[in-house]
């Protein structure tokens, strides 16, 4: 029983396929709200005031003992224009900081699938994601540093190879 139980996680796994790119630790940009966010994680480390764009934003950072596991820094950042209006209680953007090894090229290749498009700023590797995900590698292209989460993205034609 137990073996035919593992089968069917394993099957429904492989069908789900790969995450969507804007989506981790149950926030959504676009879709999650400041409560929700409240419930999952409780109140941040620290809360900062902003404007964006002349609206009023808020971003949260949890770090320390308050950050999720694997990550050194969480930041979401409320407060989203829509074509219906603006929206300061919804997810604009998150951002991870993990910690070394927590998230390397295989697993995030694994968990969001092949990037729409690689480049580099400088010595560092980018993964970048239509879906709304942008993953920056360290110099040894091995472990993310940074990853942020955005609702999907158009990302403009790619240039011409040579």
């Amino acid at each position: 029983m137990r073996a035919r139980l593992v089968a069917v996680l394993v099957l429904l796994a492989a069908l789900a396929g790969p995450a969507r790119a804007s989506d981790w630790g149950l926030i959504v940009p676009g879709e999650s709200t400041l409560e929700s966010i409240r419930a999952r994680y409780g109140s941040p480390t620290s809360a900062e005031n902003q404007k964006v764009e002349n609206y009023d934003a808020l971003e949260w950072v949890y770090q320390g003992a308050q950050a999720p596991p694997g990550v050194v820094r969480l930041t979401v950042s409320f407060g989203l224009l829509t074509p219906g209006g603006y929206k300061k209680d919804v997810v604009r953007t998150f951002r991870l900081d993990p910690k070394p090894g927590s998230f390397n090229k295989k697993l995030v290749v694994d968990g969001w699938g092949p990037p729409t498009r690689t480049g580099h700023e400088g010595r560092f590797e980018i993964f970048l994601y239509e879906q709304g995900l942008l993953v920056y590698f360290d110099k040894d292209g091995g472990d993310a540093t940074m990853m942020v989460f955005t609702p999907p993205q158009a990302l403009p034609a790619a240039p011409p190879q040579r």
